[in-house]
């Protein structure tokens, strides 16, 4: 994976060179290529044949920008997609499934600043229409239209201005229309966010592009993002539907910023089918192994620019968790120190107070637990070692990575082989603002 790193003000951008399996091996390797620019007029991407995107502002909440997008994927293409756990999905997660169910997608339908979640039947009734819309103006079925809302919750979505600025969407459909996407979707998002790569199947370059949304409420089986990835390659529907779960776990499902998941979270991957490479049929093919390599980078690119973006976060934090008996034991502690605001805060003050974390691990809840056994790093400096701080720890030494703008939190539990990596970031006093301020 090629990760541009980038701060607050700044496009996070990824783009690759080839990831090469021209013996068939299925040995995959990326190339990196440095980020070309950092303002908002400088987003890298290639464009994907067969996938067109278009632009334009409805007046949902905002009156100077884009708010409104329109997907087109090419017909005969295929989709895959994941969705948010939470009980209370928005009414546009319950029709985006529905469709998917009796129909293969020809347009995706995606607003920003209005969440249509918490809105009962009329919610779902104006996830509809929109659709309908749409299908209307294409010729086309209402099921082959995804809709997706992100915004604030418990409002009605204004239907009459999303259906007076669907036909201008429509219009300013392009390939070339990623970057454009990817600022219409934001929220609380700082920066837009994209990954874009490619890769030789069979000979044949396959472009794999991604653009990503989200800043807050961000926590696992989806965060409060929005993310559409697409290629041009041919991959049987089934098959792209594992690639993308396998790609979410590592990515989107091991992410944080402050615990919370929302009502709206999905996540697509769109397969025009337009590229000359040999179709994608065989899952124990190397063609599929290096396709999904590809797909989880875009996806791990798109994900940590999140939380680079959480909602005034300062530092970039990685927490693995080692040496636990099973991997689910390893998540619960590695979330537990991430969701700790004792721990975030910390973080945020560059303080090295190393026993809010060893509090988080020992109120993680894990039965038998042996505090002797168990040993926690702060980058390369031990810090907790025999149940309590490391002989030759120093605060200085604390103090130099706490000081970093990304770190590690290691902990190795000492009871078995399972492991864990998740990403999450610090909290801020601007995390509060922001969210206080949301709906004003």
């Amino acid at each position: 994976m090629n990760l541009v790193p980038a701060v607050q003000g700044k496009n996070i951008n990824s783009v690759t060179g080839k990831l090469s399996n021209s013996d068939l091996a299925g040995r995959c390797l990326l190339d990196k290529v440095d980020d070309t620019g950092s303002s908002n007029e400088a987003l890298v991407f290639h464009p994907v044949p067969g996938i067109r995107l278009g632009a334009t502002c409805a007046g949902i909440k905002y009156n100077n920008r884009n708010d409104l997008v329109v997907i087109e994927l090419a017909e005969g293409g295929n989709c895959a997609a994941v969705f948010t756990r939470n009980a209370f999905c928005a009414a546009p997660v319950t029709v985006a499934r529905e469709h998917l169910l009796t129909a293969m997608p020809r347009y995706l339908l995606i607003n920003s600043g209005n969440a249509n979640a918490g809105t009962g039947k009329p919610g779902h009734s104006a996830a509809v229409e929109s659709c309908k819309t749409l299908a209307a103006t294409r010729g086309c079925a209402i099921n082959q239209v995804l809709p997706f809302s992100t915004g604030v919750i418990g409002e009605l979505l204004p239907l009459e201005k999303i259906a007076v600025a669907i036909p201008d969407a429509l219009t300013s459909l392009t390939e070339q229309g990623w970057g454009t996407a990817a600022r219409a979707i934001m929220t609380t998002d700082t920066v837009p966010k994209i990954s874009s790569k490619q890769i030789e199947l069979s000979g044949r370059t396959v472009t794999i592009t991604g653009i990503a949304k989200g800043s807050g409420m961000i926590r696992p089986d989806m965060a409060t993002m929005l993310a559409y990835i697409a290629t041009d390659a041919l991959v049987d529907r089934h098959l792209l539907q594992r690639c993308l779960e396998s790609a979410v776990k590592p990515s989107f499902n091991s992410i944080t910023v402050d615990g919370d998941t929302s009502t709206n979270d999905a996540c697509v991957l769109m397969a025009s089918g337009v590229s000359e490479s040999s179709p994608i049929t065989d899952e124990d093919s190397a063609e599929f192994a290096c396709f999904s390599a590809a797909v989880e980078a875009v996806c791990m690119d798109l994900a940590r620019a999140i939380v680079l973006d959480g909602e005034g976060a300062t530092k970039l934090v990685e927490v693995l968790v080692e040496d636990a008996k099973t991997e689910s034991e390893a998540r619960d502690v590695a979330y537990t120190i991430a969701h700790s605001p004792l721990v975030k805060t910390a973080l945020f003050a560059s303080d090295p107070n190393w026993g809010r974390i060893l509090a988080a691990v020992g109120r993680a809840g894990l039965a038998d637990l042996d505090v002797n056994a168990i040993k926690i790093w702060l980058d390369d400096v031990c810090i907790v070692r025999e149940g309590g701080r490391a002989k030759d720890y120093t605060e200085a030494a604390g103090q130099r990575v706490m000081d970093q703008s990304a770190l590690t939190i290691r902990v190795a539990l000492g009871r078995g082989d399972a492991s864990t990596r998740i990403l999450t970031c610090d909290l801020s006093y601007d995390y509060v603002k922001i969210n206080a301020e949301y709906r004003s």
